[in-house]
């Protein structure tokens, strides 16, 4: 059997790590920066693909830029929750089921809006959607599974008063505190009050993630606030190994108690360990690698954006999926960010197909994974019956494509 686009594209599929702020519809960004006059370099979306939202960029530097037209049109309660929606609305349209929208909410707290605010906001607008869609009648009878979400907070690696208003005061207290405990501080603080918010407003928060900035920025940092969400039950997801090497892994998995690792691309990258003490670089590297094989700590690989943001990745071909496939690590597909990269969950699982050692088998693992390894926010109980649904469903249009290109090829 072929894997086709079409074939993709009806598969049940998951987005573990998507940022919010990263996949705005551009028309949406226009819209609202034109009702906030907020100025963008273009006001139509092939301007703004040429000048911002590009195919290929410079350097991670570059990449970064559009999202501070993004953040800017989305600090208000309307507009996060219409984002929010649209996203979920995208998802769905190409067979996405499950959803882990990430997003750092403290970009968009200042006078007007609290931390709570923001994040009822993206829950309101996800929830409308997942509400609209769940009524259709293939979902209704058990014919095809709903449409489920989860929120990812993420706190910053490092930051500085420019960021939001809400990170003013500890710019404030830069002169009386080393910058290093204003992070440890910062991301403590957040971890609390996601938590809080979690509990009293029963929002679907399900991960805590470590965003930002790679080099220069440990996650040993933020030890004290991982160690608060992993008390509390909120699943740990951590940034590292895309700007920096094998020990930003470690750290994360180690210190951090990572559940998930956001791209791990630098995972075999013996030439860019840092760590001097470490005198076998090899045997270091397949420790690591067998210790998160091992424990099923799962990768979200993030192919087009890798690219996009690596200048000495040159081919697609030597992206380090390739590894993780023939060590047989846990990975799951993702798109990073829908509109800075321009890229869809059914493209990513389409270059992974034409590029890598992926056939039927593997793909229905790869893809069931992602529903296994998620942070579904419910009992394990309802997890594993969401999953075997998931199966079920893809188990069929399996036997369906099947059947058809029996016939096309008798024929």
């Amino acid at each position: 059997m072929e894997i086709t686009r079409e074939f993709i594209e009806k598969l049940p599929k998951s987005d573990l790590h998507v940022h919010l702020d990263g996949s705005l519809r551009l028309e949406t960004l226009i819209d609202l920066a034109k009702r906030k006059s907020i100025e963008l370099p273009s006001y139509s979306i092939e301007g703004l693909r040429e000048l911002v939202f590009k195919d290929q960029y410079r350097n991670l530097g570059e990449y970064l830029t559009g999202f501070g037209y993004t953040t800017a049109v989305m600090q208000d309660v309307e507009s996060l929750e219409r984002v929010a929606y649209e996203l979920a609305e995208d998802c769905a349209d190409e067979g996405i089921r499950y959803l882990e929208v990430r997003f750092a909410p403290q970009l968009h707290v200042h006078q007007d809006m609290q931390m709570e605010d923001v994040l009822v906001a993206v829950n309101d607008g996800l929830a409308r959607f997942a509400a609209s869609f769940n009524c259709r009648v293939g979902v209704v009878t058990g014919e095809e599974p709903p449409f489920r979400f989860g929120i990812i907070c993420c706190a910053m690696r490092m930051f500085d008063s420019r960021f939001s208003t809400y990170y003013q005061r500890f710019g404030d207290l830069h002169h009386f505190s080393p910058q290093k405990r204003l992070y440890r501080l910062a991301s403590e603080e957040l971890a609390m009050a996601v938590v809080q918010i979690r509990d009293q407003k029963g929002l679907p928060i399900v991960g805590f993630d470590l965003a930002g900035q790679e080099a220069g920025y440990p996650a040993e940092d933020h030890r004290s606030a991982y160690h608060y969400a992993h008390r509390h039950f909120l699943k740990k997801t951590v940034h590292a190994g895309e700007a920096y090497g094998p020990e930003s892994i470690f750290q994360a998995i180690t210190d951090l108690y990572a559940d998930r690792i956001g791209h791990g691309y630098h995972l075999y990258s013996t030439d860019i360990i840092a760590n001097s003490s470490i005198q076998d670089k090899d045997a270091y590297v397949q420790e690591l690698a067998n210790f998160i094989a091992d424990r099923r700590i799962t990768l979200e690989v993030c192919l087009t954006s890798n690219c996009q943001t690596m200048p000495e990745l040159k081919r697609l071909e030597d992206h380090s999926l390739k590894k993780f496939l023939k060590h047989n690590l846990s990975i799951s597909l993702c798109t990073d960010n829908r509109t800075v990269s321009n890229t869809t969950i059914t493209r990513e699982i389409g270059l992974a197909v034409e590029h890598f050692d992926v056939g039927v088998k593997r793909l229905k693992d790869i893809i069931i994974y992602g529903f296994k390894r998620s942070f579904f926010p419910g009992s394990y109980t309802e997890k594993r019956e969401y999953v075997r649904q998931i199966i079920d469903y893809y188990e069929k249009l399996e036997r369906e494509e099947s059947l058809a290109w029996s016939r096309v090829q008798a024929e």
